[in-house]
């Protein structure tokens, strides 16, 4: 992965220095976290991609709910128990699903009550489902209370029950140890997967919470741990120019400084979508709070270039972008040398990797003519090990960002608010 920063247009060098300098004792403290292999600190998060004990949980687990018929994964969480595992999948395989319609298994993320995609969803399950062994049910939720989860685990649960009365073995609950989830499953005999009581929903991706659900699906989630490991180990580097995290976390803090309040990541491959979407609850719940913070935006090229770019290059100068893009592809197509619509010469013969890139070398000019600073991220490709390393800069990105805003990095106490009156209000709620 490469991180370029050469036109974020940073008024001084010195202050980059100086937020480097600052946040020396904290990459220290990273360090001690990470010599310590435990889960008694907040980023502790940063011990799951060379934790032997929960890969071995996993790929276990793994083991025991294969089997050859096996065609779905309902996978049941919301926010941080739903949003790192949807990135992975998506970007590996879920985005090319509706062309892919012959490749199992695929994941079914349920992850809020829309009544519309429920009642399909319900309709799916009674009409397409013909054993109980082309389902493994995953449900997870930290607290083991969240009511968006719980609700559509029922609904699944009971529709299935209905069809398969012993479908409870084919359910796993990835939840806290000793949470009411938890002890309701371990009462029933069902399958548990537990994560670290330290680490956070948002940063739970590499535990069992995403590393199950992928591992069934194909994915290699060695692989995808490779990756996060090795970039752990760039981003606790002291050296400024070889920590990729920390410099950028010092450019989006000055960035914020110079009332840049928008954090867009312009993604220029779409099946990154989910990754974008998994970095905005990152950054949303990691520093916004005491009225500070950026707002993170997702924009996908080239297709916004054809939406919001407009805003972007002509509306408020308030944004930081970061440009998301890969090295190399994986697949490539080219376009024929006689065109049956001769309307733009310059494309003939020319493979479609090379006209993205040549769209996003002119998006990077036009940024830099009109002073519009940013950012890039290079990926080698889109692939396990490069998707890990993304994933793990930007989680320590965010360690280091809340540091230099002087937040909580790992709460989100807000959250908690809607939740309380949801609860008072559906209490005094008759059924149906």
């Amino acid at each position: 992965m490469k991180f370029l920063y050469k036109n974020s247009f940073l008024l001084s060098d010195g202050e980059v220095e100086n937020c480097a300098k600052a946040l020396s004792p904290y990459i220290s403290q990273l360090k001690e976290v990470i010599a310590s292999k435990n889960y008694d600190a907040p980023e502790s998060s940063i011990n799951l991609p060379d934790d032997a004990k929960i890969l071995d949980e996993v790929l276990e687990m793994k083991e025991k709910k294969w089997t050859r018929n096996l065609r779905y994964i309902f996978d049941i969480g919301i926010g941080g128990s739903n949003l790192g595992t949807k990135a992975v999948y998506d970007a590996l395989l879920g985005h090319f699903d509706i062309l892919n319609p012959n490749r199992y298994p695929k994941i079914i993320f349920a992850d809020t009550n829309d009544p519309e995609f429920l009642h399909a969803l319900v309709t799916f399950l009674s009409k397409e489902i013909q054993s109980e062994d082309e389902v493994v049910i995953n449900v997870i939720s930290k607290s083991g209370g969240t009511t968006e989860t719980i609700s559509n685990f029922e609904i699944i649960m009971d529709t299935l029950k209905r069809k398969f009365p012993s479908i409870e073995k084919q359910v796993v609950v990835t939840t806290d140890h000793g949470s009411k989830m938890y002890k309701t499953a371990e009462g029933k005999n069902i399958d548990i997967l537990t994560l670290p009581a330290s680490v956070g929903g948002r940063y739970s991706v590499f535990s069992p919470v995403g590393l199950f659900p992928l591992a069934m699906a194909g994915v290699s989630i060695k692989k995808l741990l490779q990756g996060a490991k090795e970039m752990r180990e760039l981003c606790t580097k002291d050296s400024l120019s070889e920590n990729p995290a920390l410099v950028s976390a010092i450019t989006l803090f000055l960035q914020n400084k110079l009332e840049k309040n928008i954090n867009d990541n312009f993604i220029f491959h779409p099946e990154l979508e989910s990754v974008g979407k998994w970095y905005r609850q990152l950054m949303g719940e990691s520093v916004g709070k005491n009225g500070l913070g950026l707002t993170p935006t997702v924009s996908i090229g080239s297709v916004d270039l054809h939406s919001t770019v407009q805003l972007y290059l002509g509306g408020p100068k308030d944004k930081i972008t970061t440009f998301i893009s890969t090295e190399n592809n994986l697949q490539d197509v080219a376009l024929p040398e006689t065109l049956s619509f001769p309307l733009v010469d310059s494309i003939a013969g020319k493979k479609v990797s090379e006209i993205m890139k040549a769209i996003l070398a002119g998006v990077k000019i036009t940024y830099a003519k009109q002073q519009l600073p940013y950012i890039e991220v290079v990926l080698d490709d889109v692939s396990e090990k490069p998707i890990g390393e993304f994933l793990q800069y930007k989680m320590t990105e965010m360690m280091y960002l809340g540091k230099l805003l002087s937040v909580n990095t790992f709460n989100q106490p807000e959250v908690e608010l809607y939740k309380i009156e949801t609860k008072k209000i559906l209490n005094h709620l008759l059924p149906g």
